[in-house]
């Protein structure tokens, strides 16, 4: 029997540019543990838009599937505790990470199978404990709240709750600078190395704040607050951006100083998409005047 491959008597041909046995270094290699946005405009997609933006590999293991859109979530259903195992196993065990981000992980029992493969890997964590949609929709059981917190959070070398998390996961309102430094204090109570509190959601001012502290240093990270409601996917895709840092090899600080000027420019980029509520722009750096990414 021939094998398979090229035809019997035939030699092979190259493509056009390097040769086969050619071989380039690959990028930083990202993993993120999340669900499926399928308007594209946060979760794994935006994951992914936001890894490949900044130079990285993006891998992903699905933990849920969702009908989304730009108006809100239609329906939900999280995939079976062993298909992510499997996929996490794949792809670590064989291409290597160096840094994970996790996103909507449904239940207690992914919570804490998740939290399990992520200390048996030496990669930095990044966790954004996704509790509800930028609409409103429940993403997390209320019964796995208690997991995020005792197994997920002493996991994380960043966690990045925005102020409905803090008080899903703390019970504090979060109305003010100071609170934002009790609600960090609290998290870090639950292990993990540091915490960016972001406080995209506090009322008023011109600035959009938000707090990185590991308990001993702060770092208040500012940016000018932009009027555009188009912010689908900006927690998922701070994230990703810190994460992708990490696996360049900067710090914490320098990881979420640089995570929070590219969220920004996405912000400021996003658009309109459907009737409701439109995704940033993931490729904001790319684009020319005219919103293209130029010719192909």
């Amino acid at each position: 029997m021939e094998p398979f491959g090229e035809p019997p008597g035939e030699p092979r041909v190259e493509p056009p540019g390097e040769p086969l046995t050619a071989s380039r270094a690959a990028p930083p290699r990202v993993l993120t543990v999340a669900g499926s946005d399928s308007g594209g405009g946060a979760g794994i997609q935006a994951d992914l838009k936001t890894m490949l933006a900044l130079g990285t590999h993006g891998m992903s293991v699905l933990t849920a599937v969702t009908a989304q859109n730009s108006l809100g979530v239609q329906g939900a259903w999280e995939l079976p505790v062993e298909a992510v195992r499997a996929q996490y196993r794949s792809v670590v065990d064989d291409i290597g990470v160096q840094a994970v981000k996790t996103g909507m992980l449904a239940s207690a029992e992914l919570v804490e199978a998740v939290a399990e493969l992520l200390a048996g890997t030496d990669a930095p964590a990044v966790v954004d404990p996704v509790g509800v949609s930028k609409h409103g929709d429940a993403l997390l059981a209320a019964s796995a709240l208690d997991s995020v917190r005792t197994k997920l959070l002493p996991v994380a070398t960043v966690a990045t709750p925005n102020l409905d998390e803090v008080a899903q996961l703390t019970g504090l309102r979060v109305e003010s600078e100071d609170g934002m430094r009790r609600a960090a204090a609290a998290l870090l109570a639950y292990g993990p190395r540091w915490v960016v509190v972001k406080g995209g959601h506090l009322p008023g001012g011109q600035e959009a704040v938000d707090l990185l502290t590991d308990g001993s240093e702060e770092h208040w990270l500012r940016s000018a607050r932009h009027s555009n409601r188009h912010t689908h996917g900006t927690g998922c895709t701070l994230a990703s951006a810190i994460a992708a840092q990490l696996a360049k090899g900067r710090t914490v600080p320098e990881a979420a100083r640089a995570a929070k000027e590219y969220v920004t420019g996405a912000i400021a980029a996003g658009y309109a998409l459907g009737g409701g509520i439109g995704p940033v722009d993931h490729a904001w750096r790319f684009r020319d005047g005219t919103g293209s990414m130029g010719p192909a």
